[in-house]
């Protein structure tokens, strides 16, 4: 790691600190008025009552005296006192923390479980050397791949809302909120484990056929050498080029916690976060924040620490990088699913889009799908498909802007690799929903703060691969040959350096469009994106789970809607993008 990106790292990270420091002066509302309704409902909001209570809450101090105060406490480890409730933070951290770390240990368990059953025929095959052809090897990997593809796109908050319908309230085995034993943990840790666990999964079926097609494999057979030896072998082989995507995976089950506990009704850190900030209690989101970026961070930067160790000194050696797998080339039978997705989704939406999302008709309300609602109505009587077309243009109006954004920032920064890869280390620390968050804090909840939550974390991947391909572009030959002939630099950055960069990028940006608009579904949801009467797909979801067990159409319509969404992702995903490569760290 180089010195620049050592110091951009430790420049975002003390960057995000202090925007969690300075949420008090940020958020630039009044808290006096929620305070005081919080502590005491009763009581008449005057001027000098609240005057009291800014004077008690400090909140007349500028913003260095906000943050020397809450950096002197947090070194002390005091997180200050709750705006709500006038107890202590720390206490109340930790105990959430406890409660969302154990159920992160079960996701990751059943991760590990779902990323076993996924990759063990390829591992047995390897082993065995059963896998010879390269086109049925390919073939069988690509096959495999699809289903753990699509069980790593379906959002946390979705699945939690399909098993608590499906297993908590028409199946009845599991409970659906509280927790008062390890049952309880049983619907939340699918949750967030099966789409880590597809994945995991993915990624160790997708490195695994080259590791077996090495030279040394083919050696170690011929020599004897038992076929799970062989195994193990490939498996610790092919681990140091996964390990940080693995971190990764740990960091979105962080974010997938809030959502999570939320739909469950779980008392951890993340369901407290989301309340603290609905409530505006800024020491306590303050405190659940901090603790839930120190969670993403740890995750982090153990993977790069067991990466270290299991490389060793062979790190410096580049003929230990991993080669890039065949990719076989984009088939019309391939085409025809993304194709076959976008159409139902385009009729769905141009149907409802016909169609009034506004009309209140009490006396249709949760009305079964008729002719009249072909997929029924809300606990308002509005028509759902109209609300499903009209949220849907929406929300990809929306997430077209945050991947215009996204690109453009990745393509600039893209000239920089060493300093924008350790911003990109804290970017990729924080979920969407824990940026969404800190912005609803700061900005309030609503569409604009939720887009610019997306888009403040959606750069990476896409500032990875235009790196990439400025560096291969510099080094092509032709540009010597420009520079020798006497072309100005601003010529060869306009003429040949750009196209080649922001083609490719902007083709992957528009592969990550539908991730995007899932992404802002997510804060929908939680109630950090748009409002009512915003017919939002996240938010319609949300509205749904008062009533699902009189009107499960209303749930189960939105909820069709994002997975397919969420399966275009994964069909999308799978082609591959003309005119440039896409590394694997930055299409994981």
């Amino acid at each position: 790691m180089s010195i620049t990106t050592a110091v951009a790292r430790v420049a975002a990270l003390l960057a995000v600190v202090t925007t969690i420091g300075l949420l008090p002066w940020l958020s630039g509302r009044d808290a006096a008025l929620s305070v005081l309704r919080a502590r005491s409902p009763e009581q008449e909001a005057t001027e000098e009552a609240l005057a009291a209570i800014r004077e008690d809450l400090g909140l007349g101090a500028g913003p260095l005296t906000l943050l020397g105060r809450w950096a002197g406490g947090l070194l002390r480890g005091d997180l200050g006192h709750s705006w709500v409730s006038g107890t202590e933070v720390f206490p109340s951290v930790l105990a959430g923390l406890g409660v969302s770390l154990g159920l992160m240990a079960a996701s990751l368990a059943v991760a590990l479980l779902i990323a076993v059953a996924l990759c063990a025929p390829t591992v047995v095959r390897g082993a065995r050397g059963g896998a010879s052809d390269e086109s049925t090897r390919v073939g069988r990997r690509e096959g495999g791949g699809a289903l753990a593809g699509m069980l790593a796109a379906v959002p946390e908050f979705l699945l939690a809302t399909l098993l608590l319908i499906v297993l908590g309230v028409w199946a009845g085995l599991l409970p659906t909120s509280g927790w008062q034993g390890p049952s309880s943990m049983v619907l939340p840790a699918l949750a967030m484990g099966v789409p880590a666990g597809g994945l995991l999964g993915r990624l160790v079926a997708d490195a695994l056929p080259a590791v077996f097609a090495e030279r040394w494999v083919g050696l170690w057979r011929a020599s004897g050498v038992s076929a799970p030896r062989v195994a193990a072998a490939a498996l610790r082989r092919s681990l140091p080029a996964l390990l940080p995507q693995f971190g990764l995976v740990a960091v979105s089950v962080t974010g997938g916690a809030v959502a999570v506990e939320t739909v469950f009704a779980v008392p951890g850190i993340g369901r407290t976060a989301l309340g603290a900030a609905k409530a505006q209690d800024l020491p306590l989101l303050q405190g659940a924040v901090l603790a839930l970026l120190l969670v993403g961070l740890t995750a982090g930067a153990l993977a790069r620490l067991v990466r270290l160790r299991l490389i060793g000194p062979g790190l410096r050696d580049a003929a230990l990088a991993l080669p890039a797998p065949p990719r076989p080339a984009t088939s019309g039978s391939r085409r025809l699913v993304p194709a076959a997705l976008g159409s139902v989704l385009l009729v769905t939406i141009g149907w409802g889009l016909t169609r009034d999302p506004l009309t209140v008709d009490v006396a249709a309300r949760l009305a079964t799908p008729s002719w009249a609602h072909p997929l029924g109505t809300d606990a308002l009587g509005r028509d759902v498909l109209a609300r499903l077309g009209h949220g849907a243009a929406a929300t990809v109006g929306v997430a077209l802007a945050v991947c215009l954004f996204s690109c453009l920032l990745a393509v600039a920064i893209g000239f920089l690799p060493e300093m924008s890869a350790g911003v990109a280390d804290v970017a990729n620390a924080l979920p969407p929903v824990i940026v969404g968050v800190l912005v609803a804090a700061a900005l309030g909840p609503g569409a604009a703060g939720a887009s610019v939550a997306v888009a403040l974390v959606s750069w990476p991947p896409l500032a990875a691969h235009a790196a990439a391909l400025v560096q291969e572009t510099r080094a092509a030959a032709f540009l010597t040959a420009q520079k020798a002939i006497g072309s100005t630099r601003r010529w060869v950055l306009t003429r040949h350096v750009l196209p080649s960069v922001a083609g490719p990028v902007a083709r992957h940006a528009v592969l990550r469009l539908p991730g995007i608009a899932l992404a802002l579904a997510s804060l929908g949801f939680l109630g950090l994106g748009a409002q009512p009467p915003s017919p939002e797909w996240g938010l319609l979801l949300d509205e749904s789970r008062a009533y699902v067990e009189r009107a499960p159409w209303a749930a189960l319509a939105p909820a069709a809607a994002l997975a397919l969404l969420a399966g275009l992702a994964v069909s999308l995903s799978t082609l591959t993008p003309r005119g440039g490569r896409v590394r694997a760290g930055a299409a994981a």
